[in-house]
């Protein structure tokens, strides 16, 4: 009779044995591109797998990898030298790297070599000069740079750039970086951060781009300005609204836009200029402060009209729910409709009673022909009239297919909540309920999705 630990040895030699020749049948190129989607450290890893992939790792174009995951600095480089050395003949498609502030390394040889190579990725985090070859890198597409130091451009030409993060970087003037962008025509998605510390003189920021679909701004310019007509997405905070203008967003089908301003910093200008581009969107993301700049200014004047929008995601805070009859009146044809209640900032400290919603005997035009999914967010502690504005859209949207609930509820009120949706009247024979109730068990947080039908 087989001894078991020497049967259990037996079974677990023949298991290794499968797994390896299964990953032997793997094409080579089709492993490399595997490990080429992981980083260095992981991919190394893998070299334990089988016989055949023990080197593997080697032949990969790509480099990902960090100081941290070397006891010595010293051994960071020379790992590094080697990986070049290894393939100074062969392209390299990606060198990410993160460096140790104040070391002695020789990173701008590195980014020679990887320009002309055929670098499509490349992301520094270190405190060192970037080479003047970076501006002239015919094929990369996505570059990210984190605290660097960029030199004097003369010259920039990016042709296949798509993606351009710029983070805590410091450049020799405003122009480097304007350059950057106007010399990156086909460039996508562009994030900016910078500390008012290395901005010496701010100029305006013009974003000029037929092609820009993501902007992030975090700085303290004098003023930006933005001319994108394919924007999709733009977040910004500089440090006030006089400091930013919108020349043209387009008529893009979807737009996800966030500003930090309280609404009582928007000039009718600014209101003006963006309710000018996005009321001709399809598909909007809109920030609570915008909402409410744009309900104060349409008081006084007629009241605003969003006629193609046929998806809407919108923060309210509990003070401004009483806005909501307002915005739903203004979407005719709506569809979609993601509502998210957010803390007030603005609110903190202050005692004051939450507004009742007072919605008109008239039901909105988009709940009688067209709103089919309404989704209702709360993380934060609970608004008084939750199951008021819940039985609301249940009684008048005709033809709703789905309402869905992600709210927080503490054990007792939990089924008080769940018996009152039980209870509420639908005016849509299709209308299907789901809720996701979040509960507290002990210190861990869970989400209990159920269907009520």
């Amino acid at each position: 009779m087989v001894d078991r630990k020497k049967k259990t040895k037996i079974c677990h030699k023949k298991a290794s044995h499968k797994e390896e020749d299964r990953l032997s049948q793997l094409p080579e190129p089709l492993i490399c591109e595997i490990l080429y989607h992981l980083s260095t450290k992981d991919a190394v890893r893998t070299s334990v797998l089988s016989t055949r992939s023990r080197y593997l790792w080697q032949s990969v174009p790509g480099l990902d990898l960090g100081f941290i995951s070397f006891s010595k600095f010293d051994d960071f480089v020379s790992f590094v030298e080697r990986f070049f050395i290894f393939h100074r003949e062969s392209w390299i498609r990606k060198l990410r790297l993160s460096f140790y502030r104040h070391c002695m390394y020789d990173l701008a040889s590195w980014i020679d070599a990887v320009t002309t190579r055929r670098i499509q990725h490349l992301d520094i985090y270190g405190d060192d000069k970037i080479p003047l070859s970076l501006y002239t890198c015919e094929t990369l597409v996505h570059l990210r740079l984190f605290e660097v130091t960029l030199p004097n451009a003369e010259f920039v030409s990016l042709p296949c750039l798509k993606i351009m993060h710029l983070l805590h970087n410091t450049y020799p003037n405003e122009t480097t970086l304007q350059k950057l962008i106007s010399g990156s025509p086909v460039l996508e998605d562009l994030t900016i951060f910078r500390d008012s510390k290395k901005v010496d003189k701010p100029n305006v920021l013009q974003l000029r781009s037929l092609t820009l679909k993501r902007i992030c701004i975090y700085d303290q310019f004098t003023q930006v300005v933005i001319d994108a007509p394919l924007l999709q997405c733009l977040r910004t905070s500089v440090s006030s609204p006089k400091n930013f203008q919108i020349v043209n967003l387009g008529s893009s089908s979807r737009l996800d836009i966030d500003f930090p301003f309280s609404y009582e910093t928007y000039s009718s200008s600014m209101i003006h200029d963006i309710l000018t581009d996005i009321s001709r969107v399809r598909d909007l993301v809109i920030s609570n402060g915008i909402w409410k700049g744009i309900f104060q200014y349409s008081k006084s004047g007629p009241l605003l009209q969003f006629r193609d929008l046929s998806r809407l995601n919108v923060e309210f805070s509990k003070f401004d729910l009483e806005t909501l009859p307002t915005l739903l009146e203004s979407c005719p044809k709506l569809e979609s409709l993601v509502m998210k209640l957010v803390r007030d900032e603005s609110m903190r400290g202050k005692k004051k009673t939450e507004p009742k919603l007072m919605f008109s005997t008239t039901v909105p035009q988009c709940l009688v022909s067209s709103l089919k999914f309404v989704e209702w967010k709360r993380s934060i502690a609970g608004y008084e009239g939750e199951l008021e504005l819940v039985r609301y859209f249940l009684k008048n949207s005709k033809i709703l297919e789905k309402l869905r609930l992600d709210v927080y509820y503490a054990e007792k009120a939990k089924c008080a909540f769940l018996q009152e949706l039980l209870t509420m009247p639908r005016c849509s024979s299709v209308c299907q309920l789901h809720c996701s109730l979040i509960r507290k068990i002990g210190n861990t947080w869970y989400d209990l999705f159920g269907s009520l039908n």
